[in-house]
Protein backbone atom coordinates (compact mmCIF):
# COMPACT_ATOMS: atom_id res chain seq x y z
CA UNK A 1 0.00 0.00 0.00
CA UNK A 2 0.93 3.70 -0.52
CA UNK A 3 0.74 6.16 2.33
CA UNK A 4 0.48 9.53 1.93
CA UNK A 5 3.53 11.52 4.65
CA UNK A 6 3.35 14.57 5.39
CA UNK A 7 6.84 16.21 6.60
CA UNK A 8 5.51 18.53 9.17
CA UNK A 9 6.40 17.94 13.07
CA UNK A 10 3.03 17.51 14.73
CA UNK A 11 3.22 14.20 12.66
CA UNK A 12 6.28 13.07 13.93
CA UNK A 13 5.00 10.81 16.47
CA UNK A 14 2.89 8.40 14.34
CA UNK A 15 5.67 8.69 11.60
CA UNK A 16 7.96 7.28 14.57
CA UNK A 17 5.04 4.98 15.57
CA UNK A 18 5.03 3.97 11.69
CA UNK A 19 8.36 3.28 11.36
CA UNK A 20 9.00 0.91 14.47
CA UNK A 21 5.23 -1.24 13.83
CA UNK A 22 6.85 -1.86 9.55
CA UNK A 23 9.85 -2.79 11.35
CA UNK A 24 8.76 -5.98 13.25
CA UNK A 25 5.86 -6.55 10.63
CA UNK A 26 6.01 -8.40 7.43
CA UNK A 27 3.47 -5.61 5.73
CA UNK A 28 6.62 -3.21 5.50
CA UNK A 29 7.47 -5.11 2.51
CA UNK A 30 4.48 -3.73 1.01
CA UNK A 31 4.68 -0.36 1.95
CA UNK A 32 5.79 2.28 0.56
CA UNK A 33 5.61 6.45 1.10
CA UNK A 34 4.35 9.66 -1.23
CA UNK A 35 5.36 12.84 0.49
CA UNK A 36 3.90 16.32 -0.20
CA UNK A 37 2.06 19.13 1.54
CA UNK A 38 -1.56 18.78 2.91
CA UNK A 39 -3.51 19.87 -0.15
CA UNK A 40 -1.00 17.26 -2.23
CA UNK A 41 -1.96 14.45 -0.17
CA UNK A 42 -5.47 15.43 -0.42
CA UNK A 43 -5.59 15.56 -3.98
CA UNK A 44 -3.72 12.27 -4.01
CA UNK A 45 -6.14 9.94 -1.79
CA UNK A 46 -9.06 11.49 -4.15
CA UNK A 47 -6.98 10.41 -6.97
CA UNK A 48 -6.50 7.08 -5.31
CA UNK A 49 -2.47 7.46 -5.79
CA UNK A 50 -2.19 6.98 -2.32
CA UNK A 51 -4.41 5.14 -0.19
CA UNK A 52 -3.97 6.51 3.34
CA UNK A 53 -3.21 9.92 4.54
CA UNK A 54 -4.10 12.44 7.28
CA UNK A 55 -5.93 14.66 5.03
CA UNK A 56 -7.54 18.27 5.69
CA UNK A 57 -10.34 17.57 7.17
CA UNK A 58 -12.26 19.82 5.06
CA UNK A 59 -11.41 17.20 2.69
CA UNK A 60 -12.13 14.04 4.76
CA UNK A 61 -16.16 14.41 4.22
CA UNK A 62 -14.91 12.52 0.95
CA UNK A 63 -13.74 9.58 2.66
CA UNK A 64 -13.79 6.64 5.21
CA UNK A 65 -11.84 8.12 8.02
CA UNK A 66 -10.51 6.81 11.24
CA UNK A 67 -10.80 8.44 14.91
CA UNK A 68 -7.53 9.09 14.40
CA UNK A 69 -6.69 13.47 14.05
CA UNK A 70 -4.60 16.44 14.43
CA UNK A 71 -6.49 17.93 17.14
CA UNK A 72 -5.89 21.47 19.12
CA UNK A 73 -7.36 21.45 22.42
CA UNK A 74 -6.71 25.23 22.57
CA UNK A 75 -3.35 26.46 21.12
CA UNK A 76 -1.59 24.96 18.55
CA UNK A 77 1.48 27.38 17.76
CA UNK A 78 1.15 26.07 13.91
CA UNK A 79 -1.69 27.89 12.17
CA UNK A 80 -1.55 31.72 12.81
CA UNK A 81 -3.83 34.59 10.95
CA UNK A 82 -1.24 37.32 10.27
CA UNK A 83 -2.00 41.09 9.90
CA UNK A 84 -1.89 42.25 6.71
CA UNK A 85 -3.65 41.66 3.04
CA UNK A 86 -5.73 38.77 2.61
CA UNK A 87 -3.60 35.31 1.58
CA UNK A 88 -4.43 32.29 1.68
CA UNK A 89 -1.43 29.59 2.61
CA UNK A 90 -1.89 26.78 -0.78
CA UNK A 91 -1.04 24.04 1.57
CA UNK A 92 -3.84 24.00 4.00
CA UNK A 93 -7.81 24.27 2.74
CA UNK A 94 -8.80 23.21 6.53
CA UNK A 95 -7.07 26.33 7.99
CA UNK A 96 -7.74 28.83 5.08
CA UNK A 97 -11.73 27.43 5.67
CA UNK A 98 -11.44 28.41 9.66
CA UNK A 99 -10.21 31.86 8.74
CA UNK A 100 -12.97 32.98 6.35
CA UNK A 101 -15.49 30.57 8.96
CA UNK A 102 -14.06 32.93 12.05
CA UNK A 103 -14.25 36.33 9.73
CA UNK A 104 -10.45 36.96 10.15
CA UNK A 105 -8.69 38.75 7.19
CA UNK A 106 -4.69 38.46 7.07
CA UNK A 107 -1.99 36.02 5.77
CA UNK A 108 -2.91 32.35 6.86
CA UNK A 109 0.51 30.75 7.54
CA UNK A 110 0.99 27.32 8.46
CA UNK A 111 3.13 24.39 9.64
CA UNK A 112 6.77 24.38 10.63
CA UNK A 113 6.96 27.42 9.26
CA UNK A 114 4.18 29.04 11.34
CA UNK A 115 5.45 27.71 14.34
CA UNK A 116 8.97 28.65 13.65
CA UNK A 117 7.80 32.41 12.96
CA UNK A 118 6.28 32.33 16.83
CA UNK A 119 9.45 30.93 18.18
CA UNK A 120 11.43 33.58 16.99
CA UNK A 121 8.77 36.72 18.75
CA UNK A 122 6.52 36.44 15.97
CA UNK A 123 2.57 38.03 16.12
CA UNK A 124 -0.58 37.24 14.59
CA UNK A 125 -3.98 34.62 15.91
CA UNK A 126 -3.92 31.30 16.72
CA UNK A 127 -6.51 29.72 14.53
CA UNK A 128 -7.41 27.10 17.34
CA UNK A 129 -7.45 29.35 19.99
CA UNK A 130 -9.60 31.55 18.01
CA UNK A 131 -12.05 28.60 17.32
CA UNK A 132 -11.91 27.41 21.31
CA UNK A 133 -12.83 30.84 21.91
CA UNK A 134 -16.11 31.07 20.10
CA UNK A 135 -17.19 27.32 20.66
CA UNK A 136 -15.71 25.90 23.18
CA UNK A 137 -14.34 22.97 21.45
CA UNK A 138 -11.39 21.81 19.95
CA UNK A 139 -10.15 22.24 16.60
CA UNK A 140 -9.73 18.82 14.07
CA UNK A 141 -7.42 19.77 11.71
CA UNK A 142 -7.02 16.76 10.14
CA UNK A 143 -8.23 12.84 10.18
CA UNK A 144 -6.34 9.48 9.06
CA UNK A 145 -8.49 8.67 6.47
CA UNK A 146 -7.91 5.85 3.59
CA UNK A 147 -10.01 4.53 0.62
CA UNK A 148 -8.34 0.80 0.78
CA UNK A 149 -6.87 -1.26 3.33
CA UNK A 150 -9.22 -0.26 5.89
CA UNK A 151 -9.15 -2.57 8.19
CA UNK A 152 -5.37 -2.70 8.29
CA UNK A 153 -5.46 1.20 8.76
CA UNK A 154 -8.16 1.43 11.69
CA UNK A 155 -6.05 -1.55 13.62
CA UNK A 156 -2.76 1.23 12.91
CA UNK A 157 -5.10 3.99 14.71
CA UNK A 158 -6.29 2.00 17.44
CA UNK A 159 -2.58 0.72 18.25
CA UNK A 160 -1.38 4.15 18.08
CA UNK A 161 -3.57 5.90 20.25
CA UNK A 162 -3.21 2.65 22.78
CA UNK A 163 0.63 3.81 23.41
CA UNK A 164 2.95 7.09 23.86
CA UNK A 165 5.53 7.49 21.78
CA UNK A 166 8.68 7.91 22.97
CA UNK A 167 11.10 9.89 20.67
CA UNK A 168 14.69 9.53 21.05
CA UNK A 169 16.78 11.95 21.75
CA UNK A 170 18.87 11.41 18.53
CA UNK A 171 15.91 12.04 16.45
CA UNK A 172 14.68 15.07 18.74
CA UNK A 173 18.09 16.93 18.06
CA UNK A 174 18.39 15.95 14.22
CA UNK A 175 14.41 17.14 13.30
CA UNK A 176 15.13 20.01 15.45
CA UNK A 177 18.12 20.96 13.66
CA UNK A 178 16.07 20.24 10.42
CA UNK A 179 13.66 23.27 11.30
CA UNK A 180 16.22 25.84 12.99
CA UNK A 181 14.79 25.48 16.77
CA UNK A 182 15.53 23.35 20.05
CA UNK A 183 14.74 20.01 21.05
CA UNK A 184 13.26 20.83 23.69
CA UNK A 185 11.12 23.87 21.54
CA UNK A 186 10.13 20.68 19.83
CA UNK A 187 9.34 19.17 22.79
CA UNK A 188 7.10 21.66 23.81
CA UNK A 189 5.00 21.89 20.50
CA UNK A 190 4.15 18.31 20.24
CA UNK A 191 2.48 18.57 23.85
CA UNK A 192 0.10 20.82 22.58
CA UNK A 193 -1.08 18.26 20.23
CA UNK A 194 -3.45 15.79 20.34
CA UNK A 195 -4.33 12.48 18.14
CA UNK A 196 -7.31 10.94 19.17
CA UNK A 197 -10.67 12.32 18.66
CA UNK A 198 -12.89 11.89 21.53
CA UNK A 199 -16.71 13.69 22.09
CA UNK A 200 -15.81 16.71 21.97
CA UNK A 201 -13.05 16.73 19.27
CA UNK A 202 -16.09 15.15 17.34
CA UNK A 203 -18.57 17.79 18.09
CA UNK A 204 -16.35 20.39 17.00
CA UNK A 205 -15.25 18.73 13.88
CA UNK A 206 -19.09 18.40 13.25
CA UNK A 207 -19.78 21.84 14.05
CA UNK A 208 -16.89 22.97 11.73
CA UNK A 209 -17.83 21.23 8.49
CA UNK A 210 -21.84 22.04 8.88
CA UNK A 211 -21.06 25.46 9.28
CA UNK A 212 -19.21 26.04 5.75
Amino acid sequence: MLFGSISYLNLLPFQLFLKQHLKSNAAKMSFRYKRAVPSQINRALKRRSVNAAFVSSVTSRRFACTDLGIIAHKRVYSVFLLEGAPKQDPASATSNALAKLLGLKGEVLIGDAALKYYLEGGEGIDLAQAWYEKTGLPFVFARLCYNQHGTYIKQLATQFTAKKVKIPQYILKKEAQKRGISPKELSWYLEHIHYKMDWRAKRGLKKFLTSL
